[in-house]
């Protein structure tokens, strides 16, 4: 099996037979050994001193009740969705921790919460910050990013479904935060954490690569193609429906890599080669600002400026092309 992509190696068990054992999860809010992971408004709380590389910042149990004002009603937190229970890391439970209705969420950074997290005091450097997780672009340990994107996951999942979409009515959150229920006594439809699916592939012709630029993309930076799978459609029929409608290319042979969790908002990517049976490209302006064919050898002996540069690094586009450059495919 392939090694795991960025945001796939969270390293802990999602023990989600426990999610149902209402005094177990509030049991293990008051933990002390507990451990918290702050979201604030889909971003991370992330420590970055002294040039060094990021780290995640990640809260006590007694740290986090003093960032929320303290877990009174342990049971009515769990029930509004601002905490839920990610897994266990060597018995350690581990919570996303909603901090969101908070106006000035680094107030919390004071000490003991400061000294928690390894800190003396609050830098003036702002080191300390609550950040996009794309911003950070896979600097930090795998294992803490892919925990910071679930955290995140959860709870821009929580955010987005207070309303239950069949009657319209507020839903609670159920099942240390994996289900929420609508609270009309004649509906009660359970909602659940959705991921969406969406196709990412490199299609090549031997020694070249197909890659595009959307418009929003930041100078020079070109990637391979993606897009959502359909209702009805394989995920074979997606790759070639969607490459034929970026860049008008027809693809032969398809072939599956890897997957990664793209929580932005809540996708998982599915990356796939493809062989490409056509050349000439017409390129969808509504989908794609550019598209080329690029040489591997080319490629491998340029180096990234405005005018070309590779995918992101936490990304599985960037994996799909450097995999293809040196013959891992």
């Amino acid at each position: 099996m392939r090694a795991s992509n960025y945001y796939a190696a969270p390293g802990f068990e999602r023990a989600g037979l426990r999610r149902r054992d209402a005094e177990w999860i509030k049991d293990r809010v008051a933990d002390p050994g507990s451990q918290f992971i702050p979201v604030w408004r889909s971003q991370n709380l992330v420590i970055e001193l002294d040039g060094g590389e990021p780290r995640a910042a990640i809260l006590t149990a007694e740290t986090a009740a003093i960032a929320t004002g303290g877990f009174d009603d342990i049971e009515e937190t769990l029930a509004r969705g601002e905490l839920v229970f990610l897994g266990l890391i060597d018995e350690r439970a581990h919570f996303a921790l909603d901090v969101s209705p908070l106006d000035a969420p680094l107030d919390m950074l004071r000490s003991p919460a400061l000294a928690s997290m390894g800190v003396e005091a609050a830098p003036a450097s702002g080191g300390v910050r609550f950040a996009d997780l794309r911003q950070l672009a896979g600097r930090l340990d795998r294992h803490e990013g892919a925990l910071l994107a679930l955290a995140r996951a959860m709870l821009f999942w929580h955010s987005r479904h207070r309303y239950c979409g069949v009657c319209g009515e507020p839903t609670r959150s159920e099942e240390a935060g994996h289900m929420r229920r609508c609270t009309d006594s004649a509906c009660k439809t359970m909602h659940f954490p959705r991921t969406d699916p969406a196709v990412i592939m490199l299609v090549t012709d031997g020694e070249r690569a197909l890659l595009g630029r959307n418009k929003n993309f930041i100078p020079g930076m070109y990637s391979t193609l993606a897009g959502f799978v359909e209702p009805g459609e394989s995920l074979e029929d997606a790759v070639a429906r969607e490459v034929r409608e970026e860049t008008a290319i027809e693809v032969g042979a398809v072939h599956y890599h890897s997957s990664q969790p793209w929580p932005f908002p809540a996708n998982i990517m599915l990356g796939f080669y493809a062989d490409a049976t056509s050349h000439a490209i017409t390129v969808d302006t509504s989908e794609l600002e550019d598209a080329r064919w690029f040489e591997r050898d080319w490629i491998l002996s340029h180096i990234d400026d405005a005018s070309f540069r590779l995918p992101r690094l936490d990304s599985i586009a960037r994996r799909l092309v450097e995999d293809w450059l040196h013959g891992r495919m």
